[in-house]
C-alpha cells in the first residue's frame, strides 16, 4: 500500500525540507585568518596568480551560532582567483617568471664554466656561447662581455681553484646555479642544459679533461646520473648545434 501523501501530495516535500533544516541547524564551520601573501604558481589555474595564507579555526555550530571549539585548520595557501586551497608545499614550486631567470642563470653560469675550462681562444667557440646565451634570454650579450665576464671568474682567486688543483670553485657554481632548478625540470629539460655546455666544449675540438670534469660536475648538479652523463656527451660529439 501506498503511503498517504495527505493532501495536494505534499509529503515528500515536508520530509525533504525538513532534512535540509536539520542540516543547517548543526555543523562545523571554519573561521579563516589571513597571516601573508605573495606570488605562487596556482596548480589550479596552471600560471602566476597572487595568493593568500590562511590559518583556521573550527568551531562546532549549532543554529547558526558557534558553541564549541574543534581544533584549528590550515595553514593553507589560498588562490586569489580561483579560491582553490592548497597545502603550503606549494610554494616551493617557483611561480613561471622565477623559473625562466633560473633556466636563464643556469645555462650562463653552464657556459661560463665551459669557458673558463676550455679556454676563448676559438672563435667557433666564443661564437656558439653567445649564442647559446642570447637564446638563454641574454639578448645583449656581446663577445668583449663574455671575454670579460669568463676573465672575471678565472680571477676570482676565492672560489675558482687552479687547473691543476681541480675547479674547486666552477664546481660550487654549477651546484649553487643548477642544484635549486633541477628538481623542477623534467629529464629532458635537464639533458638541454648539459647539452648545450658540451657543444660550447667541443665547438674547438675534443673535451679536454678540464671541459669533462666541469660537464661532469653540472651533470650532477642536474640530477643526472654518471650513465646519462657519459651518454649525453657521446651523443653531443655526433648531434648538430
Amino acid at each position: 500500500m501506498l503511503p498517504d501523501r495527505g493532501r495536494n501530495g505534499r509529503k515528500s516535500r515536508i520530509f525533504g525540507g525538513r532534512s535540509r533544516r536539520s542540516a543547517r541547524v548543526i555543523g562545523v564551520r571554519t573561521s579563516w585568518t589571513t597571516v601573508g601573501d605573495g606570488e605562487f604558481f596556482c596548480p589550479g589555474c596552471g600560471g602566476d596568480r597572487n595568493y593568500q595564507r590562511r590559518t583556521g579555526k573550527r568551531r562546532f555550530v549549532l543554529l547558526g551560532l558557534p558553541v564549541l571549539p574543534r581544533g584549528a585548520a590550515g595553514p593553507v595557501v589560498e588562490c586569489a582567483a580561483c579560491q582553490d586551497q592548497f597545502g603550503t608545499d606549494v610554494l616551493d614550486h617557483p611561480t613561471t617568471t622565477r623559473l625562466s631567470a633560473m633556466l636563464r642563470d643556469a645555462v650562463h653560469t653552464v657556459v661560463l664554466s665551459v669557458l673558463a675550462a676550455g679556454g676563448t681562444g676559438a672563435r667557433a667557440t666564443l661564437d656558439l656561447a653567445i649564442g647559446a646565451l642570447c637564446g638563454a634570454g641574454f639578448d645583449d650579450c656581446s663577445e668583449e662581455q663574455l671575454i670579460s665576464l669568463v676573465a672575471g671568474l678565472e680571477a676570482d682567486t676565492g672560489r675558482v681553484a687552479p687547473a691543476e688543483g681541480g675547479s674547486v670553485g666552477l664546481a660550487i657554481e654549477l651546484h649553487e646555479a643548477l642544484g635549486p632548478l633541477a628538481p623542477h625540470l623534467a629529464p629532458a629539460g635537464r639533458e638541454a642544459v648539459l647539452l648545450t655546455g658540451a657543444r660550447v666544449a667541443l665547438a674547438d675540438g675534443p673535451y679536454t679533461p678540464a671541459e669533462r670534469e666541469v660537464l661532469g660536475t653540472a651533470g650532477a648538479a642536474l640530477m643526472l646520473s654518471v650513465d646519462d652523463v657519459s651518454q649525453l656527451l657521446a651523443a653531443a660529439r655526433t648531434t648538430p648545434s
